[in-house]
């Protein structure tokens, strides 16, 4: 029995980012969003990375990577499984933005940061 049921007979809430699965296999990241479509991208697809914060949280995911290219796109939330391993990876492609990372991290207003573009 968790802590939060214990002391006050309910359960921690769920964070939103928990709800998406990310999927990563040498070809291609797929994405299961709760509320819409899977989004799935090869990764010799991807022709921009791009960051966006929005004014969403704590309630719904306000960071998100976002992967386009041909014609599609895949968004991952940051904190959701699989985030950290797929921005471990296209941040080595060269010629990376790290400084719009960190531009992002103190961000809280509603704005993209182009991370990468082939």
């Amino acid at each position: 029995m968790g802590v939060w049921k214990k002391l006050f007979g309910v359960n921690q809430r769920q964070q939103p980012e928990e709800l998406y699965q990310t999927e990563i296999t040498n070809t291609y990241i797929k994405v299961t969003h709760p509320k819409r479509d899977d989004e799935q991208i090869n990764w010799d697809e991807i022709e921009e990375i791009k960051l966006v914060n929005t004014d969403e949280g704590p309630f719904l995911p306000d960071v998100w990577l976002i992967l386009m290219g041909n014609g599609k796109g895949c968004s991952i939330p940051q904190g959701s499984e699989g985030w950290n391993k797929v921005y471990d990876i296209v941040s080595n492609y060269e010629g990376f933005n790290f400084e719009n990372v960190i531009k992002s991290a103190s961000c809280t207003d509603n704005k993209t940061f182009d991370l990468w573009k082939r």
